[in-house]
């Protein structure tokens, strides 16, 4: 009896295990496709196609974008980049993953990626991937996935393809080729305000764009000397509205705001060549 007891607990065993890596395998090959359920702070992204995503991801995907334009790559390179961080991490800073896999790429520190924290660094992991991409003779031609196996060796090579769809549409909106394209619905509770707001948001302009915005108390002014690069910036503020506690964004006759959470014509239309983030005051 108590040999028969051994082995049918072996046995339940073997079986959860086996359940646990059936899994982990579907996880891996749909990607971001099994997630939770979004947040009420959810972005919408419309350029000829329509994506939602939650704030963080909406974030991650701006400095993604924005690097990629930083580093003067194609429009193409930040299609292949967003539809790897789909996959790879449904396009969240993870802390962990498969084996030492870290962040938004899953990098490892294993494979000369760099030291987790540094992995961490959206700005640095997307770095490291565009120099790697770049590196990839002919990725100019490849499929999106094709280009980003060639960079991850991915056990699921077709699995990026997936993605390539969605990330067009962020890529249009987050490059300038749209008008109002992203529209976030930020909580009443902001991360920061007044001055931490505006001073972030310079830092982050800074480090995503290598740009000097004028701050003050209220908010800040970024010059764009084009229209396409003026919906670049204005995108790049409302996708980091809730992290960077932006309250309303002009450019051109449009203004988004916190409290619509949508883009509308506006009569308080700021000076031309100008995009004027305005933060929440303090509390």
């Amino acid at each position: 009896m108590w040999v028969r007891t051994r082995a049918v607990v072996a046995s339940g065993v073997v079986l959860v295990v086996l359940a646990a890596l059936g899994i982990w395998i579907a996880i891996r090959q749909m990607g971001g496709q099994l997630r939770l359920p979004l947040s009420t702070r959810t972005c919408t992204v419309q350029a000829d196609g329509r994506v939602v995503l939650d704030a963080d991801q909406m974030a991650n995907a701006a400095t993604i974008a924005a690097i990629g334009i930083q580093r003067k790559m194609p429009d193409q390179a930040v299609v292949v980049a967003l539809a790897t961080a789909y996959q790879e991490s449904g396009l969240r800073n993870l802390a962990g993953g498969d084996r030492d896999s870290v962040g938004l790429f899953q990098q490892r520190p294993s494979q000369g990626w760099g030291t987790p924290e540094q992995i961490r660094d959206p700005r640095y992991a997307a770095r490291k991937f565009y120099t790697a991409l770049k590196k990839v003779r002919g990725w100019e031609q490849m499929r999106v996935t094709d280009a980003a196996q060639k960079v991850q060796r991915s056990a699921f090579p077709e699995a990026y393809e997936k993605w390539a769809d969605e990330s067009e549409v962020l890529t249009r909106a987050l490059v300038g080729h749209a008008t109002g394209a992203v529209a976030c619905t930020v909580g009443r509770d902001p991360v920061m305000r007044g001055e931490a707001a505006a001073s972030a948001l310079t830092r982050g302009l800074a480090l995503d764009w290598g740009l000097a915005g004028v701050a003050d108390l209220t908010g800040l002014t970024v010059p764009a000397a084009d229209e396409r690069r003026g919906w670049r910036y204005a995108h790049w503020l409302v996708s980091h509205a809730q992290d960077h506690g932006v309250k309303r964004v002009r450019f051109g006759d449009l203004e988004w705001t916190a409290r619509d959470g949508t883009w509308n014509r506006t009569d308080d239309a700021p000076a031309a060549g100008r995009v004027v983030a305005e933060v929440f005051a303090e509390a």
